[in-house]
């Protein structure tokens, strides 16, 4: 499907790091003790089963739930109980499973929302001008409400609302959701692209787990709210426990 992300020079300094983090919902214990590091520029995935606490862990990292206990830090600052508005503006941007466009805006006003914390004109219509370059399709349906979108096209959307905030770092839920693969090809070559070209870090959670590791630097696999395994996503690919449960081999 898409071609292999070949890691460029990795600054290996941490953007972003989570340590020992423990989230519940109620009585239901859904994150146990989750630690990880993202290093500047790289692309690193989390997989693992549904359930697993793969998305609860962004909406921790994002502010969207509450930590018990636990800490992240992003650029070198503690972030965990930040609102999820001030984590924004500190260039950590989340686009969350389920593609959440504002569906009665157009294209346009939705790319619009994304720069709601900017005022630099020239700025945003570059950046305008990238994302019609790299999802030509949006360029196509400016003036179309954004509900009436395919799901592959609102995920493109969801994706350049978020790189409109000019993100250091971009954390993507599920993006081939529920997309037709002509489109999933479509977008994971420019989750690649955007990495390659921006500098933009990438934190990815993808239920295709093949597809994840191709693209992906480096991998950490969670099993009911735990790392149960952590490596590079080469050698992740080759992990015959990985090969059995994730890749369908």
């Amino acid at each position: 499907m898409t071609a292999s992300h070949q890691p460029s020079t990795i600054n290996h300094h941490p953007l972003l790091t989570v340590r020992e983090l423990h989230v519940s919902y109620g009585a239901i214990k859904a994150l146990h003790g989750v630690s990880l590091q993202v290093p500047e520029k790289s692309i690193v995935t989390l997989i693992g089963a549904n359930g697993a606490g793969k998305s609860t862990t962004l909406r921790a990292i994002s502010g969207l739930i509450k930590a018990q206990s636990g800490a992240v830090i992003y650029d070198g600052v503690e972030i965990t109980h930040q609102r999820p508005h001030r984590i924004v503006s500190r260039h950590l941007c989340h686009v969350p499973e389920g593609r959440m466009v504002f569906a009665n805006l157009t294209v346009a006003e939705n790319l619009h929302m994304g720069a709601y914390l900017r005022n630099d004109k020239a700025g945003i219509a570059e950046d305008i001008d990238y994302i019609y370059g790299i999802f030509p399709r949006l360029k196509e349906r400016l003036a179309q409400q954004a509900g009436t979108l395919s799901g592959g096209e609102q995920q493109m959307l969801a994706i350049s609302r978020a790189l409109m905030g000019r993100p250091r770092c971009l954390m993507l839920d599920e993006p081939s959701l529920g997309i037709a693969p002509m489109l999933v090809r479509a977008i994971f070559d420019q989750i690649v692209a955007i990495n390659r070209e921006r500098g933009i870090t990438v934190l990815l959670v993808e239920q295709n787990a093949n597809l994840a590791l191709a693209i992906s630097d480096y991998g950490y696999v969670l099993e009911t709210g735990r790392v149960i395994l952590e490596d590079t996503a080469a050698a992740l690919r080759e992990n015959p426990q990985v090969r059995e449960a994730y890749l369908g081999e």
